[in-house]
């Protein structure tokens, strides 16, 4: 039973991100009968998304520099999910396809800032020998949170409206943010 165990810093950086991927991946499938719902088309949904490609493409470029400067990298994990979890909130607002495009930019930002940092405090705790396993788990993660994203948050549209699943998104992206805040910094 050991052999499958990770250690704990890897645990608690797979299910904080798994949470905030989960939230992602909410959106992903219905994202274009939003944009549509905000009165835009498959065109403008298509555009916003390579807005928020090309905003993450950019900025981890920079956030790739400044993890490596930061003593606690975690703090900028923390502030990726943080400000991802506002982006998703703003969803709740967007009134028109300009806004979306800025929304869009905000949420690749987020995720820009946070994964470089994120990658290095993951590798900074595997397992010697263990590398290929713990990296094929993070990569499972996202497979697996895609799948319960995609089904939850059909569920949750169709049941409630999409004001629900942003508030959910946004809620998951906040947990995963003051779980890491508040551990001890020799946790990570």
């Amino acid at each position: 039973m050991k052999n499958i165990l990770f250690n704990r810093a890897l645990r608690i950086l797979l299910v904080t991100n798994a949470l905030v991927l989960i939230a992602a991946g909410m959106l992903g499938p219905i994202y274009a009968l939003f944009v549509e719902k905000v009165g835009g088309n498959l065109l403008d949904a298509s555009l916003t998304g390579g807005v928020f490609a090309l905003a993450a493409g950019i900025t981890t470029l920079i956030a790739g520099r400044y993890a490596d400067k930061m003593k606690e990298s975690e703090l900028i994990v923390v502030f990726g999910y943080g400000v991802m979890g506002i982006g998703f909130l703003l969803y709740m607002y967007a009134n028109s396809i300009w806004f979306l495009f800025l929304i869009q930019a905000l949420i690749g930002f987020s995720e820009a800032i946070y994964s470089p940092a994120f990658d290095a405090l993951y590798s900074k705790h595997l397992t010697k020998h263990k590398a290929g396993r713990e990296w094929g788990a993070w990569e499972s993660i996202n497979y697996f949170t895609g799948f319960a994203g995609a089904v939850l948050g059909g569920i949750i549209v169709v049941t409630f409206g999409f004001n629900a699943i942003f508030i959910i998104m946004a809620v998951l992206c906040f947990a995963s943010a003051a779980y890491i805040y508040k551990l001890p910094r020799s946790v990570l």
